[in-house]
């Protein structure tokens, strides 16, 4: 039987590379898909719904959080941002790995819900690094900067919570240790209980009949 795709968390300080890196890794293995998120904002030009995100009003976001449709949800700027279940599950089942590129406080979240997820925090290779990124995007001014590095600093507290660091240096090389990683990972026992149980079944069966 096929074994059961798993939960990939990525989180990591803004201008570390998250969102190139997980397109990276799709790009080049196909055993990933990324959880589209739901919201309750409005779709900004070039969205696509079920794309970029599952647009949604606040009545029908708040139904899904009361029937335990979401795996992670959160506030921000006034309006609703969660991982709908339905997809996550059925991904898994897959037996695609599924990533959710998410903050800090929601991998903590999806650990205590799943706790056979995988939590991976991507970082560059030093604060001047992840400075010279910030400037470079030349979108946000010196004052968002410095608010970024303040809340990284913030972030950077719960780093302990993850399974793996990953310093994104130079991208390729990233994207595949982040790959060789989840292989890993897919192989721990406790991803593998399924399997254990089959064997061991097996193993029972064959002890009674040298038995008899």
């Amino acid at each position: 039987m096929e074994q059961k795709g798993i939960l990939i968390v990525i989180s990591g300080f803004s201008g570390a590379g998250k969102g190139t890196l997980v397109k990276e890794l799709l790009r080049r293995h196909e055993e990933y898909a990324l959880s589209v998120s739901m919201t309750t904002r409005e779709p900004r030009p070039g969205e696509r719904e079920g794309i970029e995100y599952f647009f949604t009003d606040r009545e029908h976001f708040e139904e899904t959080i009361a029937a335990d449709g979401l795996v992670e949800y959160a506030r921000y700027c006034g309006n609703y941002y969660g991982t709908p279940r339905a997809y996550v599950e059925e991904q898994l089942g897959a037996g695609r790995n599924v990533i959710l590129e998410i903050e800090i406080q929601g991998a903590l979240k999806i650990k205590e819900k799943f706790p056979e997820s995988l939590l991976l925090f991507v970082t560059p290779p030093s604060v001047e690094e992840l400075k010279r990124r910030l400037v470079g995007r030349g979108t946000e001014s010196e004052e968002v900067i410095s608010k970024r590095l303040a809340r990284a600093a913030e972030e950077s507290e719960g780093v302990e919570a993850y399974d793996y660091i990953v310093v994104n240096d130079r991208l390729e090389e990233c994207a595949e240790e982040v790959h060789r990683l989840v292989d890993a990972a897919r192989r721990a026992p406790v991803r593998r209980s399924r399997f254990i149980q089959e064997i061991r079944e097996e193993l029972n069966r064959f002890a009674k009949g040298a038995q008899v």
